[in-house]
């Protein structure tokens, strides 16, 4: 007979259960939400625009509100139809929302990242189950290629998360998420095969007909391996090509017929001529994308590889399914497809990294639910994370001692270092693997917001004309004729940007002083050709301002 103490005990273990259920919950919850702010949406205004697409791209959206013509994309007042309008739009309603920044410009970016992972997740647990689909959910955002194209003010985070959200409705048109994980759908998914042609419609507004290409490519090879035919052609519906025509032809209509020019510009030279020749200068070998692909996978690179491997192993042995050939072809058309291309550019690639994560998911949460199997060598890269840890502060170290970052930034390397360096130490020796992971994913977390809070503001200056633009408007001379000599394209366009006009390159008249900025190279070429100038601002190694046509002892006595 049981005493009332065993009773007791016996009686309580289930609410102990319970409380420690929740409170898991609870911890994977809150992880998950950090994760997913910290590595999308936080600091989105760190740094200045960077590059020559992110200050372009923003004069047009800012044009948008400014000028209320939202049909016609106009840079410098001119029709600009490099690109479709989706990010445009985007930026100019948060410009509209928040006012004109470098965070409201890259807000529509994270928003569609966000939607992709969310996305994405929802199919990992309609295909896998629910431990894939919290896996995905940290391991995505913690990968270099979404943490980084979410913070760009550019058309690749747009692009490639319609089309992830397109794949997905995809998925459930052809009858993949009818599985023991889902509850049964309807034969004829009629809110799919809509939301399908709504959102391939948006990828098409988002970088033009290569959506249709790669959605449809994918889709082919799967029907090719599988046999599923007739699946395949359930995305003709008249449902789906009602809601995709409806979506993306209206805005080509009326661009078209506003401008003459726009077939021959957009879809001849920067569709066509893009892809099929050189003539934008974008030219890389062939196998450009395998080491893309694996910088965009960091940190989590070789898990990713040990899931391609697991996968070979399955189809060696004919065990593979339906949706992991889906993946496959996902991974496979868009790195083919770009790979073939004559103008290549690291995010074209930006497609299949979204699934290659879930396909890594996937291969975690199962070889995670099999104890009594050796940690995949995938895992192995958890323990470069403290090593690469230490060599990041030390590397700090030595910057801030050079006078380029604080060291604020040091310290907390440091202190990321030394705590994940033992936690993922006492874990892999302890072989508790989701900890481990766990671990790994807290470290990269906090390393993102430690470099967002005080790297980025410190190397602003080197890598943004944000500060030197700001330095130009305190001159009383800037409300004159400002020039530009031989500045690289990022920095003539983000000048151009934050200086609200076209700035034009000096034209070698000396008859009147001339406020210029000059890239180094250009300095060089000025002392050399004994042109007179004075250095008014060394705030970037990258665009002095200087006068030109003024005596030049000071620059002469000041080597670069």
């Amino acid at each position: 007979m049981l005493d009332s103490e065993t009773v007791e005990t016996v009686s309580s273990a289930p609410d102990n259960s319970a409380k420690n259920n929740l409170a898991a919950r609870i911890g994977w919850t809150i992880l998950t939400l950090a994760t997913l702010y910290i590595c999308y949406f936080s600091h989105l205004g760190a740094i200045g625009f960077v590059g020559p697409d992110e200050p372009r791209y923003a004069w047009i959206a800012r044009d948008m509100v400014e000028t209320g013509d939202w049909v016609t994309p106009r840079l410098y007042g001119k029709p600009w139809f490099e690109k479709p309008p989706l990010f445009y739009w985007g930026a100019a309603l948060c410009f509209k929302l928040f006012g004109v920044s470098e965070a409201a410009a890259r807000l529509p970016s994270a928003i569609s990242a966000l939607l992709a992972t969310l996305a994405l997740a929802w199919l990992a647990l309609r295909l896998y189950g629910p431990e894939t689909a919290r896996w995905l959910l940290l391991l995505l955002p913690t990968t270099v290629g979404m943490i980084g194209f979410s913070h760009a003010a550019a058309t690749d985070m747009p692009f490639s998360a319609m089309l992830t959200i397109a794949m997905v409705c995809a998925a459930v048109v052809l009858g993949l998420t009818r599985n023991e994980n889902s509850p049964i759908i309807p034969q004829t998914p009629w809110l799919a095969l809509i939301l399908f042609g709504v959102f391939l419609g948006l990828a098409v507004l988002a970088k033009g007909p290569a959506g249709i290409i790669l959605v449809g490519g994918a889709v082919f090879l799967w029907a090719l391996f599988t046999k599923r035919w007739r699946d395949a052609f359930r995305l003709y519906h008249p449902a789906a090509l009602a809601s995709f025509f409806a979506t993306a032809l209206p805005w080509y209509v009326l661009c078209a017929r506003r401008n003459p020019d726009f077939f021959r510009i957009f879809i001849i030279e920067h569709n066509f001529k893009r892809y099929l020749t050189p003539e934008f200068q974008h030219i890389q070998p062939f196998w450009y994308y395998l080491p893309i692909l694996l910088i965009a996978l960091f940190p989590w690179v070789g898990m990713s590889i040990s899931a391609v491997s697991d996968v070979f192993r399955k189809k060696l042995g004919m065990q593979l399914d339906v949706s992991s050939i889906y993946l496959l072809t996902w991974i496979l058309l868009p790195l083919i497809f770009f790979s073939i291309s004559k103008s290549k550019l690291p995010g074209y690639i930006l497609p299949a990294i979204l699934p290659f994560a879930l396909l890594t998911a996937t291969s975690l949460a199962k070889a995670l639910c099999e104890p009594k199997v050796p940690m995949p060598s995938g895992y192995a890269v958890l323990a470069l994370t403290p090593v690469l840890a230490v060599a990041a502060a030390s590397g700090t170290i030595y910057l801030e001692r050079s006078s380029f970052l604080p060291s604020k930034f040091a310290l907390a390397l440091a202190i990321i270092a030394l705590v994940s360096g033992t936690a993922c130490l006492v874990f892999a020796l302890s072989r508790r693997k989701v900890l481990l992971l766990v671990s790994g994913v807290i470290c990269v977390v906090a390393f993102v917001e430690a470099a967002d809070m005080w790297a980025l503001p410190a190397v602003d200056t080197l890598v943004s004309p944000r500060r030197v633009a700001q330095t130009v408007r305190e001159y009383p001379q800037s409300a004159g004729t400002i020039a530009t000599f031989r500045l690289k394209r990022g920095w003539q366009y983000g000048s151009n940007f934050y200086l609200r006009r076209e700035l034009q390159e000096w034209n070698g008249d000396l008859d009147q002083p001339v406020l210029t900025l000059v890239s180094p190279d250009g300095l060089r070429d000025l002392r050399a050709r004994k042109i007179p100038f004075t250095i008014l601002d060394r705030t970037s190694l990258d665009a002095m301002l200087v006068e030109i046509g003024r005596d030049g002892k000071k620059a002469n006595n000041q080597e670069h």
